[in-house]
């Protein structure tokens, strides 16, 4: 449904633009005629079948009507396409004396953008009568006056034109005089009284007449004056002026009570008939208000502020009096220059102060501009700031249309400050700004970003349930509900098993990431998932991160001693020589933890001995030799405990317990526990030799049986390798160290010590096989069901 809405504009757009440019709207203005006086509301004309429209086009186009004058005497009903009027209409306001009296207005059509011309002719009605200046006339004439000489009258004014204007004069009835009608060039009917035979002032010094104006109304309207004459003596010259017409132009910006010009006129008789005064001769109150004359001088001076918008020439009629009453008269044509006093002026029309983002050319404003000057000070150019994506496309008249360039881009511009210039070409230019503010709505068109593509989460382990792991963050360009953000988990390709539902949880509003319970490093070292943010944009858009959480190891196992078993069954006792060199190796404690880390570093400690000073403990390997050389005043029996303790924080630790069995040789048997085997020998001195007897024989088959093997060991690796003998190759051969004895693991054994590459930490790894088959379990298993030790075993 927004597709359709967006693509609606640009079709409106496009009509627009052919109607303009390729099918004008209508060549001719349509025209229509109303009598003024006519009632508000009264009606015109119907504009939907002038225009061939329909009703409904009027409401679905917003139809409305426009005048130049911005004042809105006329309205259209859109319901029935009638053509009103707003305001009783008065031609004599509007149109003074013009005739015809013509109101110009456009029917203008938004959508698309249409325009129609339309003129409404104001037909004139009879009412007004003709009125003269003043009540009574005061006329001077000289008695030797001839017949037949004329003397102008002041005219009357009618306000109405055409047939219901002034017509004709008449004058009352006598047998001096009567009235002429006299049409001027400028539209106007004058009177003049003609005289019909000679004067006698001493017959008759005054004459009282009544002057009637009519008009051609029906009925006809009149006006009426007294004309007063006054006979007077002989005085044969009139006062006449030197030019006629005069001429001048006057800027329109000139000040108060600056010189127009100055007439003169002049008389040639002498003495009283000879001095001329001026004034001003039937002038409308107009002229009176903004001109005025020296009556000695003839000086015309300026009294009102000139405006040509409004009048641009003055007709001023000057009499000028000598002193017997005679009188000349002339014309000052005064033509006001226009300057560029008016800057332009913009009406908005039509207004869209929101924008989508990503629209095609779209219509953001109709405006029209004007300048009441003339000439080049009422030429107007109009412009917007070239930095902006819009355009100005003139359409009909003065009229304008402010369009997008482009889409636009809300997250790179959300609001615009567009300064419509208008600038006439006057001197000096004067120009109109008008601001708009053009927002940009936003469109889902920006998917949520995280901040990394990749997150790495530590978690230690045994940590509580719903503990706060970590966070993800998304951000999006738009705004609104496009720019809301929800997070969700993804179970990863690559492992599509892992019970991710019961591991962790992560808000949906917020992106906080929390275990859902312990973890447990023993079993899950790490786990990789993924994280979705999505928007709430309609379609909604959405990117993916990944999360890597390594679990880390707690201290939370503590040693485990391999060999010497702690089963509770009979004590292995280790057997050393009292031939032993200081250093031989006694026995190996073996112990294993499993933890990781320096967690898993593991120290071996001798806390208690028989003899102290005998016998120590190899810190890092477990190994337990001799400190010194045996003696025959050394105990027979020697208990040693050895702690096993790890690097953890706090540290964790085993302990166990050593039986060491001092004897002089190999031969000697070993059946029952070291005190009652000393007691028997105590006992029978026989049953001893013959247990040593019998631990020698046994020692030196054991011996053979060795060399026989190593024997076959070096040459199938001779035949194999082509070399001599050396040490079994494997997975871990390069780094097992042989350590030979002649105590109880007098057996060869192996095992290899060695750091592993996780930073700032080290780890010992003890007990992985040479023998691949052959685990832990089965090494425990062969210890529990051989208590006396008697094998042997290789450690890795």
């Amino acid at each position: 449904m927004e597709t359709l809405e967006r693509i609606q504009p640009n079709r409106q757009v496009m009509v627009f633009i052919l109607m303009v440019f390729l099918s004008p709207a209508l060549a001719e203005p349509i025209r229509y005629s109303v009598m003024e006086e006519t009632e508000s509301g009264s009606f015109v004309a119907h504009l939907t079948k002038d225009l061939g429209l329909g009703i409904r086009d009027l409401a679905a186009r917003s139809a409305r009507v426009v005048s130049d004058d911005d004042k809105q005497r006329l309205q259209l009903d859109r319901q029935t396409g009638d053509l009103l009027l707003r305001e009783k209409l008065d031609r004599e306001e509007l149109c003074g004396p013009t005739e015809p009296c013509v109101l110009h207005f456009q029917v203008f059509l938004e959508k698309p953008v249409q325009f129609f011309e339309g003129e409404l002719s104001i037909q004139d009605v009879n009412d007004h009568s003709p009125v003269f200046p003043t009540g009574e006339m005061l006329l001077k004439i000289l008695e030797n006056s001839q017949p037949g000489t004329l003397f102008p009258l002041k005219l009357a004014q009618d306000l109405d034109v055409g047939s219901n204007g002034l017509q004709k004069y008449t004058i009352s009835p006598n047998s001096h005089f009567h009235v002429l009608t006299r049409n001027h060039s400028d539209g106007k009917k004058y009177p003049d009284l003609v005289q019909d035979k000679a004067l006698d002032r001493e017959e008759q010094p005054e004459f009282s007449l009544t002057l009637t104006a009519l008009d051609g109304g029906s009925p006809p309207k009149s006006g009426t004056t007294t004309v007063r004459i006054l006979i007077m003596d002989v005085n044969d010259n009139a006062p006449e002026f030197v030019h006629t017409p005069y001429k001048v132009q006057v800027l329109e910006n000139s000040p108060l009570g600056s010189p127009v010009l100055s007439v003169s006129a002049r008389d040639v008789d002498a003495g009283n008939f000879g001095s001329v005064s001026y004034g001003l001769f039937q002038a409308s109150d107009e002229i009176k208000q903004t001109f005025s004359i020296n009556g000695v001088t003839g000086e015309i001076r300026l009294t009102k502020k000139l405006d040509f918008e409004q009048i641009k020439s003055y007709h001023v009629e000057i009499e000028a009096i000598d002193g017997g009453g005679l009188s000349g008269k002339c014309t000052v044509v005064i033509d006001v220059v226009d300057v560029n006093d008016n800057a332009p002026e913009l009406t908005i029309s039509s207004l869209t102060s929101s924008v989508p983002e990503n629209a095609p050319e779209t219509v953001v404003s109709i405006f029209r501009i004007r300048d009441r000057d003339s000439g080049d000070n009422g030429k107007m150019i109009c412009s917007i700031p070239d930095n902006l994506p819009f355009l100005l496309k003139p359409t009909f008249k003065n009229f304008y249309t402010l369009v997008t360039e482009s889409p636009l881009d809300r997250e790179s511009q959300a609001e615009y400050n567009i300064t419509i210039t208008v600038t006439d070409l006057g001197t000096p230019k004067l120009k109109t700004q008008h601001n708009l503010t053009v927002t940009v709505s936003d469109v889902n068109d920006n998917a949520p970003a995280f901040s990394q593509s990749s997150y790495t989460l530590r978690v230690r382990e045994n940590n509580s349930p719903a503990l706060h792991i970590g966070s993800m963050s998304a951000t999006d360009r738009d705004a609104g509900a496009n720019a809301q953000v929800t997070y969700s988990l993804l179970l990863p390709p690559h492992d599509p098993h892992l019970p991710l539902a019961s591991l962790v949880s992560i808000n949906a509003d917020n992106g906080q990431l929390f275990a859902l319970r312990a973890l447990d490093y023993e079993a899950l070292q790490a786990f990789e998932f993924g994280v979705r943010a999505a928007d709430r944009g309609s379609p909604a858009l959405s990117s993916q991160a990944l999360v890597r959480v390594l679990v880390v190891d707690a201290n939370d196992n503590a040693p485990f001693v391999l060999y010497p078993l702690q089963n509770g069954s009979a004590p292995c006792t280790e057997l050393v020589p009292r031939a032993a060199e200081a250093g031989y190796l006694v026995t190996k404690v073996v112990a294993v933890d499993g933890d990781s880390g320096q967690n898993a570093w593991l120290s071996y400690q001798l806390l208690k001995a028989t003899e102290p000073g005998l016998f120590g403990v190899w810190a890092h390997n477990g190994e337990v030799r001799t400190a010194r050389l045996l003696s025959e005043r050394d105990a027979v029996k020697h208990r040693l405990l050895v702690l096993v303790k790890d690097n953890g924080e706090p540290p964790l630790s085993a302990s166990v317990t050593l039986h060491v069995l001092l004897v002089d040789g190999f031969s000697q048997p070993y059946l029952p526990l070291p005190d009652v085997a000393a007691a028997e020998a105590r006992a029978d001195p026989l049953t001893v030799y013959l247990v040593i007897a019998l631990a020698s024989v046994s020692s030196l088959f054991l011996v053979s049986v060795l060399v026989f093997v190593a024997v076959r060991l070096c040459r199938r690796s001779r035949a194999a390798s082509g070399g001599g003998c050396s040490v079994p190759e494997g997975p871990f051969a390069g780094h097992l160290v042989d350590v030979s004895g002649t105590g109880t693991l007098s057996h060869s054994y192996q095992y290899d010590v060695r750091l592993t590459g996780v930073p700032r930490t080290g780890e010992f790894k003890f007990l992985k096989p040479v023998f691949p088959n052959l685990l832990i379990e089965d090494i425990g298993r062969e210890i529990e069901e051989n208590p006396n030790c008697r094998n042997s075993f290789v450690f890795s």
